[in-house]
């Protein structure tokens, strides 16, 4: 994880036994047996970007939009791709917060990936509220796989997942155009083959046989269930994203130092999104899942200063997850 966000590694790291960050050939065979694997990329990889990212860090540079397009093409480049879709995001929860600095950011990305021969598309997609209903690490791999049990499905993070997954079956010339990608992605999640292949991959990688029909007996949750009510009703206006990322760190689900443990139980579930009525009674503004009392009361103060309401019965225009497709 990287500041207020939560790290994939982190959130893959709470499925029992499965292993983040394999060795070469590890990866190999998943890959060729499994068809795909979430993992962290070896040391081996593009071993002078970490040289490159300490000097950044004590030279006040790590900001540098050209270093950054290094830092995260290298990587691609030297792994040998064919194709990359880039999930750039904008937003209070993002690491850009400007929509025109993220912006250009992706453009830059776009440019110089398909001027170095690798074809890649980017979606611009808004981190202005939470993606899904979860914040953590084994909580939101559970509604990872509710969403591919085709259970409590988020609207915004069907929407982004889907768009990515086309664009990926278009760069792979597995589809013709994007109409038939989606088509395709909607098909493997429904017909429950996403699942399959991914309970094959966390097999593959350590993980339970089971874990798909028993994640609940797996994915252990922090004991201590804390509903935090607005003290007044009314309707979410905004969020401020990063705020709760911070509330998740407090709890322990997020590190402020590299030697940092995470605790991969606590978290935040059942979040309102704008347009959602809360109040003193009824829906929460969410609730926290935790291991000490204290850190759930600081939690609670940053979720409290996070949710922005209006007054009753006021309509919330949302806008589309993804705002903009950025090709060559």
């Amino acid at each position: 994880g990287l500041g207020h966000t939560g790290g994939t590694l982190d959130k893959m790291d709470s499925i029992p036994g499965y292993v983040s960050q394999p060795d070469l050939a590890t990866i190999k065979r998943v890959v060729k047996s499994s068809g795909c694997a979430i993992i962290g990329a070896t040391k081996d990889l593009a071993p002078a970007d970490r040289t490159m990212y300490a000097i950044r860090d004590v030279t006040g540079t790590v900001e540098s939009l050209d270093l950054i397009t290094a830092s995260i093409l290298s990587k691609k480049m030297a792994a040998g791709l064919t194709g990359l879709a880039m999930d750039v995001k904008f937003g209070s929860g993002a690491f850009m917060e400007n929509y025109d600095d993220a912006r250009a950011l992706a453009h830059s990305i776009v440019g110089v990936a398909n001027g170095g021969g690798l074809p890649c598309v980017a979606l611009m997609t808004d981190m202005d509220q939470a993606l899904g209903s979860t914040a953590g690490n084994a909580i939101e791999v559970r509604e990872a796989i509710e969403f591919l049990r085709n259970e409590n499905i988020d609207r915004r993070l069907y929407d982004v997942t889907m768009d990515l997954c086309a664009e990926m079956l278009v760069l792979g010339k597995l589809s013709g155009d994007l109409k038939d990608a989606r088509a395709k992605c909607e098909a493997a999640l429904s017909s429950g083959k996403a699942a399959e292949y991914f309970a094959r991959m966390v097999v593959d990688l350590g993980g339970p046989v089971d874990l798909v029909e028993n994640y609940e007996a797996h994915l252990k949750l922090a004991p201590i269930v804390h509903p935090v009510h607005a003290p007044e009703p009314g309707v979410v206006k905004a969020v401020n994203v990063r705020k709760l990322g911070y509330a998740v760190i407090g709890l322990g689900g997020g590190r402020r130092l590299v030697t940092d443990k995470i605790d991969h139980s606590v978290g935040l579930s059942a979040m309102a999104a704008p347009g959602e009525a809360v109040g003193p009674k009824g829906t929460p503004l969410c609730t926290i899942l935790g291991t000490d009392s204290a850190k759930i009361a600081r939690a609670e103060t940053l979720i409290r200063e996070a949710y922005v309401l209006a007054p009753p019965g006021t309509n919330i225009e949302t806008m589309p997850v993804v705002r903009e497709r950025m090709t060559a």
